[in-house]
C-alpha cells in the first residue's frame, strides 16, 4: 500500500500528478502559473482532466534570485490552504527542502513533502513525520540547493544513487515517518550531468528492486535536450521515450494528463509487477484519455490524413527525370575528370 499523507493507494493503482510552479521564472512556462487565481485556475484544469495529485512550488531549482523562507512560504502555504478546501479529495504536494516551510504547508494541508534537494534540511523528515505527511527522498550528490553540478564525478553513478536515496528512507523512517509514505527519487539533472542521468535511466530497474516506490521526474530537463539537440519547447518526443524506458523498469503502466502549457512529468515505480505509475505529463500534448495529437492515428485513436496515392503530374514526373539527367551527367563528368575539373590523360599516353 501507498499512503500519501490523508490518502490511501494500492499498488496497482494508476494516478496522474500535475505540476503547478508559484514562481514567477520557471524554466519552462516562464511565471503562467505565477498569479495565484492563475495557479488555482491550473489547479482546477488538471483535476477536471484527471489529475490526483498536483505538486507545487515555489522556488525554481535553477539559480537566481535569493527567496527567503519568507517569501516561499507567502507563496505556497495560503495557496496550499485554498487548494485544500476547494479539492478535498486531492493529494497536495509541496516542492520544497525548508523544514520551516514543510511544517508551514502540512499544516495548511499538504500531504507530500517532496524534498528536491536529497536533505540539505535533516529536519524536513521530523517535519513530514510530524503531520503523518509522505516524504520523497531524493539523490543529489551533495550539491548545494539551486546549484549546478561542475564536473561531478562518480565511480559508479547508480551505486550512489541507490546509497544516498536507501539511507535518507532510513533516517525519515527513524525519524517516524511511515514505511508506506517514503519514496526514493534519483533526481535527474540534480548533481548529475547528462551521461548520469542517461545510465540512472537505464539502471532505473535497480531502484525498483529496492522495493521502495520509485518517483521520476523526466519532463524537459537537460539531460533530454542535451541528448537530442533539443531546446526546451521542443523535449516532448524524449521526454515520453525516456519516460516510456523508466516505466518498463516495473513492469508498470502509465497514464497522462493534459494542461495548456508542459510541465515535468514524473513517474511512481513500485517493487511489483503490478506497481502503480504516477505521471505528469507534457502540457498540451495529449488529452485526459491519453491519447496524444502529435503521435499516429494508432498510437491516438484519431484519423490522420493519409496520401491520396496519385501518380506525380506530367509535369512533375518530367522534373524528376531532368533531375534524374542531370545527377548522371554530373556523375559522369566527375568520372572523366577524376575529381579535379580537368580531363584525363589518355589511355595511351598512361601506358607510355
Amino acid at each position: 500500500m501507498l499512503r500519501l499523507g490523508r490518502h490511501a493507494f494500492g499498488d496497482d493503482t494508476t494516478m496522474m500528478m500535475a505540476i503547478v510552479n508559484r514562481t514567477p521564472d520557471s524554466f519552462y512556462d516562464r511565471g503562467a502559473t505565477w498569479a495565484e487565481d492563475a495557479a488555482f485556475e491550473r489547479v482546477r484544469l488538471v483535476v477536471e482532466q484527471g489529475a490526483e495529485i498536483v505538486d507545487i512550488g515555489g522556488v525554481k531549482a535553477a539559480p537566481g534570485a535569493e527567496i527567503g523562507v519568507a517569501e516561499e512560504k507567502a507563496r505556497v502555504v495560503d495557496f496550499v490552504a485554498r487548494v485544500r478546501e476547494a479539492f478535498p479529495d486531492l493529494v497536495v504536494s509541496v516542492d520544497t527542502w525548508r523544514a520551516e516551510v514543510g511544517a508551514a504547508v502540512c499544516a495548511a494541508g499538504a500531504d507530500i513533502l517532496n524534498d528536491a534537494w536529497g536533505g540539505a534540511d535533516p529536519e524536513l523528515a521530523d517535519a513530514a513525520a510530524q503531520y503523518g505527511a509522505a516524504l520523497v527522498c531524493t539523490h543529489t550528490g551533495g550539491v548545494r540547493p539551486r546549484t549546478r553540478p561542475h564536473r561531478i564525478e562518480y565511480d559508479d553513478v547508480m551505486k550512489a544513487v541507490l546509497d544516498d536515496t536507501l539511507a535518507y528512507a532510513e533516517r525519515a523512517l527513524a525519524a517516524g515517518v511511515s514505511r508506506e509514505s517514503i519514496v526514493i527519487d534519483p533526481a535527474h539533472d540534480f548533481g548529475k550531468n547528462t551521461f548520469h542521468s542517461l545510465e540512472v535511466t537505464r539502471r532505473l530497474g535497480e531502484m525498483v528492486a529496492t522495493g521502495w516506490p520509485v518517483l521520476v521526474s523526466l519532463s524537459n530537463k537537460d539531460f533530454v535536450g542535451e541528448t537530442l539537440d533539443l531546446p526546451v519547447g521542443e523535449r516532448l518526443v524524449g521526454t515520453l521515450a525516456a519516460t516510456a524506458v523508466c516505466a518498463l523498469a516495473g513492469p508498470v503502466s502509465t497514464g497522462c494528463t493534459r494542461w495548456s502549457r508542459p510541465a515535468r512529468r514524473s513517474t511512481w515505480s513500485g517493487a511489483s509487477p503490478a506497481a502503480g505509475v504516477l505521471s505528469s505529463r507534457s502540457e498540451d500534448c495529449c488529452d485526459a484519455r491519453g491519447r496524444d495529437p502529435g503521435l499516429s492515428g494508432a498510437a491516438t485513436g484519431v484519423p490522420v490524413p493519409r496520401r491520396s496515392g496519385r501518380r506525380p503530374s506530367r509535369r512533375g514526373r518530367h522534373r524528376g527525370r531532368v533531375a534524374r539527367r542531370a545527377s548522371c551527367r554530373r556523375r559522369l563528368r566527375a568520372r572523366r575528370t577524376g575529381g579535379r575539373g580537368r580531363p584525363r590523360p589518355p589511355r595511351r599516353a598512361l601506358r607510355r
